[in-house]
């Protein structure tokens, strides 16, 4: 044994469990057998549909698991189906009522909820215990409170009925609160799938929700593997799925809801960097590695696994860094002194063996510290790499596990070049003490998180989620309630009856025929030819030929997006006082012409409102110029010393396909807000009457705008439209065409995993404002980044 001296020189940690006793009785009052939670009840157990849940500390069979049949998943929708019109009217306060009930018993059963998580789940209790349980119940209380707001704060939108939600193994009960709260909150209901791997929280979840006596089919819990998953994606009564898992998974999800309708939300993968300035405290970065790529084992999407360390003091930290190694406790996730759990299954712990000995095969060197794991689960040592490349395997794929890779920089200029040379964009760390040097970083640096000086901060209040490949949506705070919601109307387009338009005169008085006048594409500030070489016949509404215009091509939309992404950088950096100035002046411009702008429209629609589609056109670039340095983003309340900005970007290049009807006023009604938030733009105009977007150049040519922010390829829609969804240099795609195109758009867009916004062959009554402008515009022009910044001495 040893003495009170040798302890104090050793400073060595006894063991300190925590009792796992009251989660096995809960278990065993279950009789470790679990059907699945439909319409407020209990299903059956199948012995033969049943799998184990196991603990991955000691490999122990915790409980068993229903496979969900497919009659299971359908009964499941159709309970929430069922359920959804008296819930979706029941009143913000009642709803705010069951939440807040929801968030009471989370916190009462809060230990037993903390253990069952680390035994099913294999991550430290001091883990589950002061932060995951802790958050669940956060979010609960919060979006209680928007409950409640809902109709005062919210109007105009509306519950979108069934949602189909599927969450990961790595935080089970964080990822159903961060889904179920505000899906109720707003007034659907839900059908959740757990991971395969750690069912059990979400059973105990569904328990409580029976104890409260939330209605029957408003929360239901369905257990099973992918297949499961499956069947809830492509099920035709679900109108939202949300997902968090890998990228893959991801882009399967968004093919087999192309065209669909559904909603989708998408919180996928990281490889996020944890960026360290020469001016950093290197006590607190060694603290900050520890929680960023070491805290839940590393398995965690927005875990700072790639360390980028300015050269002159790489040294210096990767020393600190391997003796804070060494010191790191792995072992038993119920002992609260231990550092570091078990990883979650043998699949996931050979992935990580694969990859980090790809790495080394790679010339990256490993170091580990110098004790061994325990034998009897499945866990893996803290691994350290240097000596990396950042093309190579280990800077770019998600090894999901206990393993950091370093790189160094120079200047801060290389500094975010490394970090932004990924397919990823889902958090950072950035570690400076000047402020300035931070928030610098902060702004240019790819990710939808960035903490400055910390790192794996999370709260309700402050949104989460991704740029690119790391998916899309946003998970808490206001601007995560409206992944739940639509807006209550869009009217239908109404057709105009109309007199026979004023036909062109094609030859001139002295008999000569007319100067040709076959307006070219628009790229980069210029007119150029397309590249087939081929142009267009565009006719009136009396067969009568109007003029031709250029067949674009793919080429084109190369040369296009090219431009456009040279211009991106520029156009979102200058002030939004400056882009409100530009959109001023198109509208002015366009003024001075509205007459010829008019008869455009009348000799290529026949419609009689085109007066009114040309003035409507000048107010909406009024309506985005106002609305260019206003909307603007917010300081979220989150309970800790940080102020958490909430940064409005642009998404970057948009690709922008317009409506047939209002051939003006639909473009300029895409075009205005996505300028107007900084994003350079690729207009594909109207296929039947472009004349109205090639008169534009001249307009743009007066009016300020740099080369290259506004585009303009006119030819086939609907395959310009694809070669745009299969770029991967376009940020997102706007599609305003037929039902077929929006779910081929939606379909080519998972290659970098593009937002996209499309009509389903819905159209829109551009005139009316409601519909036809306003914030829902400028939400899918842009993304929220949230920086989080601690203060205080």
């Amino acid at each position: 044994m040893s003495t009170l001296l040798e302890i104090y020189e050793t400073m060595s940690y006894g063991p300190a469990p925590e009792s796992a006793a009251p989660a096995h009785e809960w278990l065993d009052a279950h009789s470790r057998r679990f059907g699945l939670y439909i319409n407020g009840t209990w299903t059956e157990v199948a012995n033969e549909r049943l799998f184990d849940s196991i603990n991955p500390a000691n490999r122990s069979v915790l409980a068993q698991v229903t496979q969900a049949s497919s009659d299971e998943v359908n009964a499941a929708v159709a309970a929430a189906k069922a359920a959804f019109p008296a819930w979706s009217q029941t009143s913000g306060h009642v709803r705010a009522r069951y939440l807040y009930a929801l968030a009471r018993q989370i916190q009462k059963h809060s230990r037993r909820f903390a253990v069952l998580e680390t035994l099913d789940n294999g991550k430290p209790i001091r883990e589950t215990r002061d932060i995951d349980i802790p958050l669940v119940a956060r979010h609960f209380y919060y979006h209680a409170g928007w409950a409640q707001l809902q109709e005062s704060d919210l109007a105009g939108y509306e519950p979108l009925g069934v949602v189909g939600q599927i969450i990961p193994w790595n935080f089970p009960l964080l990822m159903l609160a961060w889904k179920i709260a505000p899906a109720l909150a707003m007034g659907n209901t839900v059908v959740l799938k757990p991971a395969e791997w750690t069912s059990l929280t979400a059973l105990a979840f569904a328990e409580i929700c029976h104890e409260i006596g939330l209605p029957k089919g408003v929360v239901n819990i369905v257990t099973g593997d992918g297949k499961v998953g499956e069947q809830i994606v492509k099920h035709p009564d679900i109108a939202k799925i949300a997902f968090t898992g890998s990228t893959e998974v991801g882009k399967i999800i968004r093919s087999a809801t192309a065209g669909s309708g559904k909603k989708l939300s998408l919180e996928l993968g990281g490889k996020s960097p944890f960026i360290v300035f020469d001016n950093a405290d290197l006590d607190s970065v060694v603290e900050g590695v520890v929680d960023a790529i070491w805290f839940n084992q590393g398995q965690v999407c927005c875990a700072g696994s790639r360390l980028l360390v300015q050269e002159n003091i790489a040294d210096k930290l990767i020393g600190k860094l391997r003796t804070r190694m060494e010191q790191l406790r792995i072992g038993d996730p119920l002992d609260k002194a231990i550092d570091i759990g078990a990883i979650v299954a043998p699949a996931q712990l050979q992935k990580i063996e694969q990859l980090v000995a790809e790495g080394e095969s790679e010339g990256s060197i490993k170091w580990q510290p110098s004790w061994a794991c325990p034998t009897d689960g499945y866990f893996y040592p803290p691994t350290l790499f240097t000596n990396v490349a950042p093309a190579s395997t280990l800077a770019q794929v998600e090894i999901f596990g206990p393993v950091l890779v370093t790189m160094t920089f120079r200047t801060p200029d290389e500094a975010i070049a490394i970090a932004n040379n990924t397919r990823f964009g889902l958090a950072a760390s950035i570690w400076s003490e000047d402020i300035n040097v931070a928030l610098h970083a902060a702004a240019r640096v790819k990710a939808g998180v960035v903490w400055i000086n910390s790192t794996n901060l999370f709260d309700a209040a402050a949104g989460f989620g991704g740029y690119r490949e790391s998916g899309y949506g946003r998970e808490g705070g206001k601007e995560g309630l409206y992944e739940y919601l639509k807006k209550s109307e869009v009217k239908k387009l109404k057709t105009k009856a109309s007199p026979a338009p004023a036909p062109i005169a094609t030859p001139t008085s002295n008999g000569l025929p007319a100067l040709d006048r076959t307006p070219k594409i628009y790229i980069g500030g210029k007119q150029a030819r397309p590249d087939s070489g081929y142009s267009r016949i565009v006719v009136g509404i009396n067969g009568e030929t109007l003029g031709e215009v250029g067949d674009g091509s793919r080429k084109d939309i190369r040369n296009a997006v090219e431009v456009a992404r040279s211009a991106a950088s520029s156009w979102s950096a200058a002030t939004a006082y400056n882009r409100a100035q530009v959109l001023y002046f198109l509208a002015e411009n366009l003024g001075a012409r509205a007459a010829e702008f008019a008869q455009r429209i009348r000799q290529q629609t026949g419609r009689n409102d085109a007066d009114l589609e040309v003035e409507t056109s000048i107010e909406r670039l009024f309506t985005y110029a106002a609305w260019a340095d206003k909307y603007d983003g917010a300081v979220h309340a989150t309970p800790v010393r940080n102020a958490t900005l909430a940064m409005v970007e642009s998404l970057g290049v948009l690709g922008l396909v317009c409506p047939s009807e209002y051939p003006l006023l639909g473009t300029i009604s895409l075009l205005a807000p996505a300028i107007a938030l900084g994003n350079s733009a690729i207009i594909i105009p109207s296929p039947e009457h472009p004349l109205s977007a090639t008169d534009l150049y001249q307009v743009l040519d007066t009016s300020d705008v740099p080369a290259g922010v506004v585009n303009i390829i006119t030819g086939d829609r609907d395959s310009l439209a694809k070669v745009l969804a299969e770029h991967n240099d376009v940020d997102g795609l706007w599609y305003w065409g037929n039902a077929e195109g929006s779910a081929m758009v939606e379909r080519s867009s998972i290659g970098n995993l593009k937002q996209t916004w499309v009509n389903y062959g819905e159209p829109r009554e551009w005139l009316d404002r409601r519909v036809g402008e306003g914030e829902e515009f400028l939400r899918h022009a842009s993304q929220i980044k949230n920086i989080w910044v601690p203060y205080g001495a």
